[in-house]
Parts: structure tokens; C-alpha cells; sequence
């Protein structure tokens, strides 16, 4: 066997093998998943941690799942004590109070041994079609406690040396509503933590245990580097930054998210004093999606290269106040989460924006539309869970890009052939808006619509959404983008639904999702002539808007 040192030059060869392996774990959970939401819209994520929970490697795939892995790893290393952990086995997890996110997204982890050596671990997270609850698909907004949104699954072994634990699915099985599926797509995830065991020992067999883990050690302290020299970069001060919930579900009250960062040398400090108390309806945000958050922007500002791992997280400290909407306390309702979590990183931005202005970037669609549609076709249950977002802030040189998710999620969009495919519907529009970009001399970009036809009776719709009454932002002379709106079209005429909540469905209805734009950077009335022509041939903006906005004349 060749000698490997651990030198610079094999710890980055050893950190890309990481990254790839990681990679490959997702691609084999979306190619065996059963469920749109999973093998279309990607919402999951894989990673590798050292034998001591740290992260080392990331997939490429929500950014928004990264710390909630590393927050339940350290509740499993209380859990499972070393000697009880063995190969094949696989933990489940679900719960947002044991560093989970909302119910819907499944976890599971298992262990990496070498030899007789545990070295460490592998995990998933995949949002699951249904978790049971008090409606299909768990995203209902005003439900107002934990216990109405699903099966809570506590720290538990779903395998035990690579033989299924017969109870816990049973008991799974027993609360959701579309069984096949959901184990379907669970199985997966198993499936893919053992591919990334197979590969990561590949790894150890080619280096070696002591290369390979001093190797990880330099990763994590390389990255650390990083992250001070991108902070140290900054201008030392305090920054401010507030964005605005629309409502709970519950109430209409706005509800005001406060993000403070102090920067000093090479260390950051980020609290949430000015925040909103827990509230309750489901849009608090659990610890481990607010870490997500913070440490998503502030290395995107830093540093946006970094490789993403506990080193990054070294240098910057987290001051969450139990009690407040960013780290509520049981029961809380949590499953609209990302009402809260998105909000968060826009009041960051605002906040950096005036420490690094050609680092960040205007107000994008600030909130993430999840709808739970269910009813029975040829005497089968069916749940279709669509995720959409809406348009992304402009940025200091480019247009925000359309149609594209924005934020933490990254979620790619389902495919109108593979919904019409599953689901007795059928997708009447699906769109870019005009003019919902933010003008500026940078257009914010355009808001999404997606018209959705029912074609059987009895259809349930949970959902949640927000950014309907306050528009996301624009920058340094910018305007906002535009805001968002549900609408419901049966046989009484169109009417504006309400953002969060459940509605009752019948054949031929129409729901109609229409999306915040993204908001404009810099005066509109400098944008380049020839880019103001372009939108217009695109039907991006309108000739009211290029002549009003932009001062455009032909």
C-alpha cells in the first residue's frame, strides 16, 4: 500500500472524495425514493461527520438541513454510547426538539466502522409525503401544537445490524396516510447511508485510520481559517437588520424577526434581541433550522467558498434566547418553519448590507409555499406535497435569476409531467409574473404562478405561505418586488385564499399560487438601456412599467 502523509495537498484530495460521497448518498436517495417531493424537488440533504458528530462534508443539496445534522448528532452521541452502536445499524429521528427541523423531515444516521473502530458517521434527511397528524401532508398553517403535526419519532434504532426493527415501522405505518410510500422513501435513506458507509471505508482502506482522521482535523481547522480571514474582512461594528412574518395562522398580527450581529476582528456575534416571543401558530423555528440560517448567510458574506463544515461555525457565536419564535420551547408548533427561517436570512442581509453592500443582496421572496393536496382516487389515498418559492433579490452586478428557489432550500421545481403523471390534477398555468421583479439598475427576479386543477371531489389543501402583506426589499435605490397572493377559482368567481390554513377542495377547482418577485439593486433609472430592451421583449416588464420605472422612452 502506497504512504499517504497528511499534508495539505491529501487533505484536500480526502475532503472532495467526502463531498463526493455525500454527493452520491443524495443521488441514490433520489434515483430509489418513491415520492415527487423527494425524487423531483430534492428536498433532503446527506452528510459525513467525524467519530466526534462534527460535519465534515456536505451534499449538494439544501443548505437549510446542514446544522439541524450536526445539532442531532450531538442529542444521539448522549444517546447511544459507542460500544452500542454496531454496523448496520440505522437511527431514526423526526423530532424538532431533539436538533430536528419539523416532523416532515425524517433523519436518519448511522454509524462508519473501520476495522473494529467506529469513525464515524453518515445521515440523511428527506421531507416525507406524511408523518399522520391533524391533516395530510403536516403544512397546515395554525395548528398550535407540536403533537397535531405528525408522529414524533424519538432518538430510536430502525435497524439493528442491518436487520429491520419490525415494531418501529409498524408503529410508523400505523399513523400516516400513504404507508407504501412513506417506508418507500425511508428504506431509501437507509439505502443511502449504506452506500456512503461502503465508500467512506474505500477511503480509509486507501489512507489509512491516522492519515485519514488528521486529514479531517486540517479540513476542519482549514475551514475555521477561512471563515476568521472572511470576517476579519468586514468592518468591525454592530449591524441591524428586522424583517416581518405576515401572521401565526392564528392571528394577523405581524410579527417582527430582529437579527443584531456584532463583528470584531475575526469573530462574529449574532443575536436576536428585538424578536418576536414564540407565538401559537406553527411558524416558530426550531434551534437547529435558525442555526442553519445564521451560519448560511454569514458564510455566504465571509466567505461563500468555504468547504461547509463545523469548522466554518468555530468563529461565530449564536445568541438564541429560549422562549423567543427562533428557539421556541415544547409544545410549540414548528411545521411552517420556514416562514420564520427565511425571514431570518433577509434581516441579515439587511443587516450585512451595510457592512459589505457588494457582498449581499436585495430582499428576495422571503417565505417558502408548501401545499399538502390529498383526497382519494380509485379508492387510493393520494397526497401531493408541492414546494414553491419565488424570486430571488437582485445582487449588486446581476438580475436576481428567475424561476429559480432562493435561500437555505435550493428546491428544484416539480416537473408538470411527473405531478400530472402521480395526481389527479392537472397544471393549468405555470409562469413567470410580469413586473413582479424588483426594478432597479439590477432587476429582482420575477415572481412564479402555478394554476393547479383538481379532477376528482373531496381534495384537502394545507398550506402555508407568507410575504402577502410586506413586499421583500430593494437596495440602495432598488424598489420591491412585488407581493404574493393565493387565489381559489370553483364555481363562485375567484377569491383570495387565505396564506395559512386548510381549505376544502372539489373537481374542476382551481387553486392559483402566485409568488413574490425578488426586489431591485440600485437606482432603476441607471439600468442599462439595452437590458431595459431585453426584459421588454421578454415580456419580463411591461411598457408602463420601462416607461414609469425606468424612465424608458423609445
Amino acid at each position: 500500500m502506497a504512504k499517504y502523509k497528511a499534508d495539505p495537498i491529501t487533505m484536500q484530495v480526502i475532503r472532495f472524495g467526502m463531498e463526493q460521497i455525500a454527493d452520491e448518498m443524495g443521488y441514490t436517495l433520489v434515483r430509489t425514493a418513491r415520492s415527487p417531493i423527494i425524487k423531483e424537488i430534492m428536498d433532503i440533504t446527506c452528510a459525513i461527520f467525524n467519530d466526534e458528530g462534527d460535519t465534515i462534508a456536505q451534499a449538494h443539496h439544501a443548505p437549510m438541513l446542514l446544522t439541524g445534522f450536526e445539532l442531532t448528532m450531538k442529542t444521539l452521541a448522549s444517546h447511544f454510547d459507542s460500544k452500542d452502536l454496531h454496523p448496520g445499524d440505522v437511527i431514526i429521528s423526526n423530532d424538532p426538539y431533539m436538533g430536528g427541523q419539523h416532523i416532515m423531515d425524517v433523519q436518519t444516521f448511522s454509524p462508519v466502522h473501520y476495522g473494529k473502530n467506529l469513525v464515524g458517521f453518515v445521515g440523511t434527511i428527506a421531507h416525507q409525503s406524511d408523518m399522520g397528524g391533524m391533516v395530510p401532508g403536516g403544512v397546515a398553517g395554525g395548528m398550535t401544537e407540536i403533537y397535531q403535526e405528525g408522529l414524533r419519532i424519538p432518538m430510536i434504532k430502525l435497524y439493528k445490524r442491518y436487520k429491520e426493527n419490525d415494531d418501529v415501522f409498524a408503529i410508523i405505518r400505523n399513523n400516516i396516510r400513504v404507508p407504501d410510500n412513506t417506508i418507500g422513501d425511508i428504506k431509501a435513506q437507509v439505502a443511502s447511508n449504506y452506500v456512503g458507509i461502503k465508500k467512506i471505508q474505500q477511503i480509509y482502506r486507501k489512507y489509512g485510520v491516522d492519515v485519514v482522521h488528521k486529514c479531517l482535523r486540517r479540513l476542519l481547522n482549514y475551514s475555521e481559517t477561512r471563515m476568521r480571514e472572511g470576517l476579519r474582512n468586514l468592518p468591525d461594528g454592530t449591524y441591524t437588520g428586522k424583517a416581518y412574518i405576515d401572521d401565526d395562522g392564528v392571528t394577523d398580527d405581524l410579527i417582527p424577526v430582529q437579527v443584531n450581529i456584532q463583528i470584531k476582528d475575526d469573530k462574529a456575534k449574532v443575536d436576536f434581541k428585538g424578536t418576536s416571543k414564540q407565538v401559537k401558530g406553527n411558524i416558530n423555528c426550531p434551534i437547529a433550522t435558525t442555526h442553519a440560517a445564521v451560519f448560511y448567510t454569514m458564510i455566504a458574506v465571509a466567505d461563500p467558498h468555504v468547504p461547509p463544515n463545523s469548522g466554518c461555525y468555530r468563529p461565530v457565536e449564536i445568541d438564541a434566547e429560549e422562549g423567543l419564535i427562533i428557539n421556541p420551547k415544547l409544545p410549540s408548533a414548528v411545521a411552517a418553519r420556514t416562514n420564520c427561517s427565511q425571514k431570518i436570512v433577509e434581516a441579515m442581509l439587511q443587516a450585512l448590507s451595510k457592512a459589505a453592500p457588494e457582498k449581499t443582496m436585495a430582499g428576495s421572496h422571503g417565505q417558502i409555499t408548501t401545499c399538502g393536496f390529498s383526497g382519494f382516487y380509485k379508492g387510493e389515498r393520494w397526497v401531493y406535497t408541492d414546494i414553491q418559492g419565488g424570486g430571488a433579490g437582485a445582487l449588486p452586478t446581476i438580475d436576481g435569476k428567475d424561476g429559480q428557489d432562493s435561500h437555505l432550500a435550493r428546491f428544484m421545481n416539480t416537473p408538470i409531467e411527473a405531478i400530472e403523471l402521480e395526481y389527479p390534477v392537472r397544471i393549468e398555468r405555470f409562469e413567470l409574473i410580469q413586473d413582479s421583479g424588483g426594478p432597479g439598475k439590477f432587476r429582482g427576479a420575477m415572481g412564479l404562478r402555478r394554476d393547479i386543477m383538481f379532477l376528482v371531489d373531496d381534495v384537502s389543501w394545507a398550506r402555508y405561505g407568507d410575504t402577502q402583506e410586506r413586499p421583500p426589499f430593494g437596495l440602495f435605490g432598488g424598489m420591491e418586488g412585488a407581493k404574493g397572493i393565493f387565489y381559489l377559482v370553483d364555481d363562485k368567481g375567484e377569491r383570495r385564499a387565505k396564506a395559512k390554513g386548510v381549505s376544502f377542495l372539489n373537481k374542476w377547482d382551481i387553486v392559483s399560487l402566485r409568488l413574490p418577485g425578488g426586489g431591485g439593486y440600485g437606482n432603476p433609472k441607471n439600468r442599462d438601456r439595452k437590458l431595459v430592451e431585453s426584459d421588454l421583449l421578454d415580456g419580463k416588464i411591461s411598457k408602463k412599467s420601462a416607461q414609469r420605472d425606468y424612465g424608458y422612452k423609445e
